[in-house]
C-alpha cells in the first residue's frame, strides 16, 4: 500500500488550476488502472468539466447481494511550497508510520483502503466481493463537487444502491474508533467593499476618504458577537439543538483542550460559549473568514487608501439548516448594513453549496459498526461528526440511499495544511474494517 500510495500522490491532481488540468486527468487514469489490476471488470474515466472522474464496478456473484456505492474523490488541494518542512507537496516521503504528501490523507489513501480491503477479500475467497460494489472517485471535490450531479444523472442513471459508503472523512484517534454519523454543510461567500475610485495616496485625502479595508473590517465585525454568536438575524430559527443522546456521545470521546491544541496546532480555543469544543465542531454552525485583501499585500506598501476590500468567508452550517435560507439572510444583511455611499458585491455560490447530513438508523449503519467493533477488538464504537463537508446530502437525495461515514484520516494529518501526511497503520487498519463490512452487510442482507 505504501508504495501504491506514494505513487499517486507524487501525481499533483490540483482541482481548479488550469496548469493541472493534465495532472488531474492523469491521477484518474492512474486509479483506473488499479482499479482493473485489483479485479474490478468495468472501470471507465470520465471527463467533467475539466477535471476527470472514475467509475467502476464490480457485480457480486448473487443477484440478491446488496449494491454499495463508494463516494470519495482523487483532486487535491493546492499548496504552498514555502510552507512544507518535511517534504515537497508532491514528493512524498515517509516517517515514522507516516506518508507526507499533498492528498496523501485527503482523500487518496482513503481510497485506496477501500480497493485493498477489496484485494485481501479476493486474495482469501477467491471470488468476487460479497456486495456488488461502485466506485465514484470524482475529481472536483475540492471545488465544491459542481459536475457530480451530472455525472450521476448521466453515468449512474438507475442506480439503486442500498447503500452509500462516503470516505472523505476523519476518525477521532488511532486506536479509539468512533463511527462519523454527520457532516456540517458549507456556504462559501465572498464579499467586496468598493470605497474610493482608485487607489489614492493617504497623505493627500486621509481622513475624509472612505477606506475599504475598514469599512469591510466593521461589517465582518458585526457578523460575530464577543461570545461566539453568529449574528445574521434569523440564523438559527433553523437550526436544531443536539439531543441529550448526541451531546452523550461526544462528551464519551477522550479529549482535552491540551491534546487537541497539540494535534490541531490551532494554539487557542475560541467559539460559541456555552457549547463543548466537539458540540461546537460538528454540531453547531460557524462562520470563519478564510480569505482576507486589501492594499497592497505584496510588494513595498504605497501608503494608499485602498479603493477596494475583499473577504471569502465560509459558514458551516448544521444538518436540518438550509443553505438557501443562510444565504438570504447575508443578502439581506449586507443590505441593510451597506453604505449607500459605497458599492457592494455579494457573490454566494449556491450551486457549489452542500447541505449538511446526518446519518439515519440502517442495516448499513449497523454492519459498520459491527465492522468497527470486530477489527478493534472492542464492545462498543463511539460516535462522531466531521466539522467539514462534502456532498453527503446530494447523494442521499440522488439515490434515495442512507449514507455511512467511514473515513482514515485524523485531526492530526492536516488536511489543506502544509505537511499533509496519514497514519499508514490507519489506513491498513481501515481496509481491515471495510472487508469485515462487505461481509457484514451481505449476510444481513441475506
Amino acid at each position: 500500500m505504501r508504495s501504491r500510495l506514494t505513487e499517486w500522490v507524487a501525481i499533483p491532481s490540483v482541482a481548479g488550476m488550469a496548469e493541472h488540468v493534465d495532472d488531474v486527468r492523469r491521477s484518474a487514469e492512474w486509479l483506473a488502472r488499479l482499479c482493473a489490476e485489483t479485479g474490478f471488470p468495468e472501470v471507465a474515466v470520465h471527463p467533467t468539466g475539466e477535471s476527470s472522474a472514475v467509475i467502476a464496478r464490480w457485480p457480486a456473484e448473487d443477484p440478491d447481494a446488496p449494491v454499495v456505492l463508494v463516494y470519495s474523490h482523487h483532486d487535491v488541494r493546492a499548496a504552498k511550497a514555502e510552507e512544507w518542512t518535511v517534504t515537497s507537496p508532491f514528493q512524498p516521503v515517509h516517517r515514522e508510520g507516516r506518508l507526507y504528501g499533498r492528498g496523501a490523507s485527503d482523500a487518496k489513501a482513503q481510497v485506496l483502503a477501500h480497493l485493498f480491503s477489496v484485494a485481501a477479500l479476493r486474495e482469501v475467497t477467491g471470488g468476487t466481493p460479497p456486495v456488488s460494489l461502485v466506485l465514484l472517485i470524482e475529481g472536483q471535490e475540492e471545488l465544491g463537487s459542481p459536475g457530480l450531479e451530472d455525472l450521476i444523472r448521466d453515468r449512474l442513471d438507475g442506480l439503486r444502491p442500498d447503500a452509500v459508503v462516503f470516505s472523505d472523512t476523519l476518525q477521532w484517534r488511532a486506536g479509539e474508533p468512533a463511527i462519523c454519523t454527520s457532516v456540517r454543510g458549507m456556504l462559501p461567500i465572498h464579499l467586496e467593499v468598493h470605497g474610493t475610485e482608485k487607489d489614492v495616496h493617504s497623505g493627500a485625502v486621509s481622513g475624509p476618504a472612505p477606506n475599504a479595508g475598514l469599512v469591510l473590517a466593521e461589517l465582518l465585525a458585526r457578523l460575530q458577537d464577543a461570545d461566539g454568536r453568529i449574528l445574521l438575524p434569523g440564523f438559527y430559527d433553523d437550526v436544531p439543538e443536539p439531543t441529550l443522546e448526541r451531546r452523550a456521545e461526544l462528551a464519551a470521546l477522550g479529549y482535552t483542550d491540551e491534546d487537541w491544541l497539540r494535534r490541531t496546532r490551532t494554539r487557542a480555543i475560541r467559539g460559541e460559549e456555552g457549547w463543548s469544543v466537539l458540540e461546537r465542531l460538528w454540531e453547531r454552525p460557524a462562520l470563519e473568514v478564510v480569505g482576507l485583501l486589501t492594499g497592497d499585500p505584496t510588494g513595498m506598501p504605497r501608503a494608499v487608501i485602498p479603493s477596494s476590500a475583499s473577504a471569502d468567508l465560509s459558514i458551516r452550517t448544521v444538518p436540518g439548516q438550509p443553505i438557501h435560507a443562510v444565504a438570504r439572510r447575508m443578502r439581506e444583511f449586507v443590505e441593510q448594513h451597506a453604505d449607500p455611499e459605497l458599492e457592494y458585491v455579494v457573490d454566494i455560490s449556491e450551486d457549489s453549496a452542500q447541505e449538511g447530513y446526518r446519518t439515519p438508523p440502517s442495516a448499513a449503519l449497523d454492519a459498520l459498526d459491527a465492522a468497527v467493533r470486530a477489527v478493534h477488538g472492542v464492545d462498543e464504537a463511539g460516535r462522531m461528526g466531521n466539522a467539514g463537508g462534502g456532498p453527503a446530502e446530494l447523494l442521499a437525495r440522488l439515490f434515495d440511499a442512507p449514507v455511512v461515514f467511514f473515513g482514515t484520516g485524523l485531526p492530526e494529518d492536516h488536511w489543506h495544511d502544509s505537511d499533509e501526511s496519514v497514519d499508514l497503520d490507519v489506513v491498513v487498519r481501515g481496509a481491515a474494517v471495510l472487508a469485515r463490512f462487505w461481509c457484514s452487510f451481505a449476510d444481513g442482507a441475506s
